[in-house]
């Protein structure tokens, strides 16, 4: 290219294009030098003849789990292509013989793209040519029932426009939809968009995801991961190998996304890729290719991920929020808060019997809380940032009515040894006591502190009594009436575990939540 670009008279378009592909090659060259890709061991496995077959399979969607596969399968009809999507589940290790999709879905139009959700109760793809479409293309959305997948909806003109939008990647909290759209206002042809769903359970007006993301180019096929932090999308634009390649943008503490990183050779290539998707474990990424074991035309892969552009780890928790006293389930909103950064993760609304699911990316601390008006709330913790857990969790939440003398173990205040002073960490659970306070005027709480058995008994009384006080202090400069606030510390008197142990004593140095009346 070097060569090539000292030629004189080159015509502009020769020009252009020698300097785009001087560029890339740098790019490639520089990469490797930096990289030490050479390390890298690429090697897809094709998902076999259960998933694969003679004509082209793309486009995957994974549940949290692993355990349900659905991606497109390009089928021919009377002799016109058409798109449907097809399941297949994870069966002692093995894919089962991938079936249609549900009657309800597949019709004999374009149905694909699509994207489950990490608790497998959703299902949103891209529909085109549909009669009740706004566009060529629309995103769609189904819902899981006992009878089978409900018949799709549209999700309305919000979202869908005269214009194209396809690719949908919904985030493990289901709060977030990200897609692809060539609708005017973006930064080049295809951008990527991101649409909130709002309380109401509407989803708000598309915002694009901007120029740290989006280019002159086309950015595509999104994939948020379980982390509910890195986000995977195609882009001709960005600086890369030339075409299509992969890459991922990661979101910082204040929701700002960063700046898009090339996933690198072999991964990208100078040909165009396509979408990408990651398990839960952060390192197993399966796409759509057409290598040399290839059944016919595009073939689904997997392979693992090279380690510097993995996502976090992500565990998950799952469970039931039910009524103390009756045992119902209870619609609840479950909340994720990284403690260092006050970051929500995830905050997941229960379906109507309580059920819930949300994700767990390790390597940090998080304020688990799980909030019902009428009741008082759920706290724990997940100390995650010492340690890699390997298994998932499994939490049934009772709710206790908010009656007198219900209490709760206040598991997300934090105090620093022998002191009183409230640890930054406690502002998450404080403000769910504040609320609490102000959705139900009329409740007057007692907060109890509460000590190990090391050092005098009279210095572990004047701690509780201070750490108690200091509780209440902070409620009552957060605007709680002090008539409806009482302190009580009672040291080392009422153990609730082994105090033998470092692990006892950390649950006997806590803080208690009762209602008075």
């Amino acid at each position: 290219m070097n060569v090539f670009l000292t030629i004189t008279n080159l015509n502009e378009r020769s020009r252009k294009s020698g300097e785009y592909r001087q560029k890339c090659f740098r790019f490639a060259v520089d990469y490797e030098k930096n990289k030490k890709i050479s390390d890298y061991s690429f090697e897809p496995k094709n998902l076999g003849d259960s998933i694969n077959t003679d004509v082209p399979e793309y486009c995957p969607a994974l549940t949290i789990d692993g355990s349900k596969l659905i991606f497109t399968r390009r089928v021919n009809i009377n002799n016109q292509n058409n798109e449907d999507l097809y399941e297949s589940d994870l069966v002692n290790g093995q894919w089962s013989k991938a079936k249609s999709l549900s009657s309800n879905i597949n019709t004999n139009m374009n149905e694909g793209a699509c994207n489950i959700s990490e608790d497998g109760q959703w299902l949103i793809f891209t529909g085109c040519l549909f009669p009740d479409g706004y566009g060529s293309c629309d995103l769609y959305i189904s819902y899981l029932t006992n009878d089978g997948w409900s018949t799709p909806e549209n999700l309305g003109n919000r979202v869908n426009t005269e214009f194209r939008e396809s690719s949908p990647s919904l985030s493990p909290d289901k709060r977030d939809l990200y897609f692809t759209s060539d609708r005017p206002g973006g930064y080049g042809g295809n951008d990527l968009y991101v649409s909130h769903r709002m309380q109401s359970g509407n989803w708000s007006e598309p915002e694009n995801l901007g120029p740290e993301i989006n280019t002159v180019g086309d950015e595509s096929a999104p994939f948020i991961h379980a982390d509910n932090q890195s986000l995977y999308f195609t882009s001709n634009g960005q600086i890369g190998y030339g075409g299509d390649d992969i890459f991922v943008s990661r979101k910082d503490s204040t929701g700002k996304w960063g700046k898009a990183e090339n996933l690198g050779y072999p991964i990208n290539t100078i040909n165009d890729e396509g979408s990408l998707i990651i398990a839960a474990d952060g390192k197993t990424a399966y796409f759509s290719g057409m290598l040399a074991d290839s059944r016919g035309k595009l073939d689904l892969y997997s392979f693992e991920l090279r380690k510097d552009v993995r996502p976090a780890k992500t565990l998950w928790v799952k469970g039931k929020v039910f009524d103390q006293k009756t045992n119902k389930g209870l619609p609840s909103a479950v909340e994720l808060t990284d403690l260092s950064t006050k970051q929500i993760i995830s905050k997941v609304q229960t379906d109507e019997t309580g059920n819930y699911l949300t994700t767990l990316p390790i390597g940090k601390d998080y304020a688990f809380n799980v909030n019902r008006k009428g009741y008082l709330f759920y706290s724990e913790i997940f100390a995650l940032s010492q340690k890699q857990p390997d298994s998932t969790y499994n939490i049934n939440i009772p709710l206790q009515p908010l009656e007198a003398n219900a209490n709760i173990i206040l598991k997300n205040i934090f105090f620093d040894v022998n002191k009183f002073n409230l640890k930054s960490e406690s502002q998450i659970e404080l403000a769910k006591i504040v609320q609490l306070l102000k959705e139900n005027p009329t409740v007057k709480i007692e907060i109890s502190g509460y000590t190990d058995n090391v050092g005098k008994p009279a210095d572990n009384l004047k701690l509780s009594e201070s750490r108690a006080r200091s509780v209440v202090y902070y409620l009552i400069t957060k605007g709680i009436n002090p008539d409806r606030l009482y302190s009580k510390g009672l040291g080392d008197t009422k153990s609730i575990a082994d105090n033998k142990t470092e692990e006892g004593r950390a649950k006997n140095r806590r803080t208690e939540l009762k209602v008075i009346s």
